[in-house]
């Protein structure tokens, strides 16, 4: 069952609701009906309502839910960072929980890749397919240049000085990509994504990113289901120019190796929105991605 208290130590959702998984709350938020139900899978320092645009687009033609990871956003804390097997575990418990019934359209950003990844590796079973949100990659290291392979990543934004100094363009940031969100979504999101809590599980979640290739790449490959991979390679002012052409080359890449590994597997090319603005800029490409896995899920 799902419960909508929650402590006054923690903030509270503006939407959605609690379930129980091996006594911690795990927030969750689900809408509409029918199957397979879509699953979102957040990136490190996103949460589910993150999603929440591309979430109520998606219910009006079957099940969508978006959550909080344990540890993460609105969710009970944990200790991290935490294994991929632990996260995917998790994952099944609250579905089940919820009655959602299996198999389910696992749509991963970012982190959540990974996740996703380990969750068709423990229940292949439980997946009719996957829409890969510009997501991490087991072989992530082996298409990236050096400044930007996983061993890098895990130390980006740990320096506090760097990270007070960045707070205003995070701040204009969210408010730019949350805009259209309903107000006290939009309130919410923007007041807890300021805490430091939430800042500081973000880096956590990110600290342990190449020993969770390592589980991954000691498991099988993704089941043979349908794949739609959106890759992202708009620019990002953030980068230096090299850099971004060599991410963009990589991303390229090793999104194509991800679908060619499966028997219906595409790759959607998107030059107009960057990896962490892809749900916001682009819906249109995340919903219809959504609708052609479920499609040809239905024809297997």
């Amino acid at each position: 069952m799902t419960n909508n208290s929650t402590p006054s130590a923690r903030l509270a959702p503006p939407v959605g609701g609690f379930q129980q998984v091996d006594g911690r709350r795990v927030f969750v938020h689900r809408s509409g009906s029918g199957g397979p139900a879509v699953v979102f899978l957040p990136g490190a320092s996103a949460v589910g309502l993150d999603y929440l645009g591309v979430q109520q687009q998606v219910s009006e033609f079957t099940t969508a839910v978006v959550y909080d990871r344990a540890g993460t956003g609105y969710s009970d804390p944990v200790p991290l960072p935490r294994t991929a097997a632990a996260v995917a575990t998790e994952l099944r418990v609250l579905l089940r929980a919820q009655n959602i019934p299996a198999p389910y359209v696992l749509a991963p950003h970012s982190l959540g890749g990974f996740y996703a990844h380990r969750f068709a590796q423990l229940y292949p079973r439980d997946v009719a397919g996957l829409v890969w949100l510009d997501g991490l990659h087991r072989d992530w290291d082996d298409f990236m240049p050096p400044a930007m392979r996983l061993a890098a990543a895990e130390r980006m934004g740990t320096d506090p000085e760097q990270l007070e100094q960045l707070r205003p363009v995070l701040r204009a940031m969210r408010a730019e990509l949350l805009a259209d969100y309903p107000e006290h979504v939009r309130r919410s999101l923007i007041e807890a994504k300021e805490s430091d809590e939430w800042i500081r599980v973000g880096i956590a979640e990110r600290s342990n990113l190449t020993e969770l290739a390592t589980e991954l790449r000691a498991g099988p490959n993704l089941p043979d289901v349908p794949v739609v991979a959106l890759s992202a390679l708009g620019a990002d002012p953030a980068q230096p120019a090299e850099t971004q052409r060599q991410m963009r080359a990589g991303r390229r890449r090793m999104d194509a190796a991800l679908v060619s590994a499966v028997s219906h597997g595409e790759q959607r090319v998107l030059s107009d929105t960057a990896h962490h603005r892809l749900c916001f800029d682009r819906p249109d490409a995340v919903v219809q991605a959504i609708r052609d896995v479920l499609a040809r899920a239905a024809r297997r």
